[in-house]
């Protein structure tokens, strides 16, 4: 999508950016893991295939993308952005007749990075985006009965489980987005900024000090 094309989110651990060129072969090596596979619901692709991927979730109008990277290493200008990677976080807008609903991912591959509250602020950060930007009014989230944890924070976040598919294995649960919704989301997110991404690559530490 290119909405996002050139839009950084600042937030407490973490900053969002465009998911690029450069971050692909990172992304590659995370999606060799048979766990993140799993969890994601995903086959390995090859690296041309991967590539080709990352194009298409800039080019299409029902995707968009943001990679995850840690705020502290990001803001060390010695520090390559591929290093910085932990995750990513996406919303697909699946029905072409109805924009307003949303299919919420989010993906924190590394492992150190887990258990730590990120996924929390990455998902109330993007949901924010959402409901802001592409004007979502309802948000799905379709999980593996296996993972547990990402159900449970979803759960935290007020979604509510509408179906279990047996045979897919996955729950889908929603939230629909009324004004309380939005003023939680709001309240939540106060903290983000918005930034321009290609200049704050030329001055992260200045940019991202207290």
């Amino acid at each position: 999508m290119k909405i996002n094309e050139n839009t950084l989110l600042e937030g407490h651990a973490v900053v969002l950016v465009p998911y690029n060129a450069n971050h692909v072969p990172r992304y590659h090596e995370w999606m060799k893991s048979p766990e993140l596979q799993q969890l994601t619901a995903s086959e390995p692709l090859t690296l041309e295939q991967e590539y080709d991927m990352q194009k298409s979730w800039r080019e299409d109008d029902d995707k968009c993308t943001f990679i995850v990277l840690d705020k502290q290493r990001w803001a060390d200008p010695g520090v390559q952005e591929e290093q910085c990677m932990v995750g990513d976080v996406n919303i697909f807008l699946t029905d072409p007749t109805d924009t307003s609903l949303a299919e919420l991912e989010i993906m924190i591959a590394e492992p150190s990075y887990r258990g730590k509250g990120i996924g929390k602020e990455v998902t109330r950060m993007m949901m924010s985006y959402g409901v802001s930007k592409l004007s979502v009014r309802k948000f799905q989230a379709k999980i593996g009965l296996d993972n547990e944890v990402s159900i449970a924070m979803f759960k935290k976040l007020r979604f509510q489980e509408v179906s279990v598919c047996k045979v897919f294995k996955e729950a889908t649960l929603e939230l629909t987005v009324d004004d309380s919704v939005r003023t939680k989301l709001r309240d939540d997110a106060s903290h983000v900024k918005e930034r321009d991404y290609r200049q704050s690559c030329g001055c992260r530490r200045d940019l991202l000090s207290p």
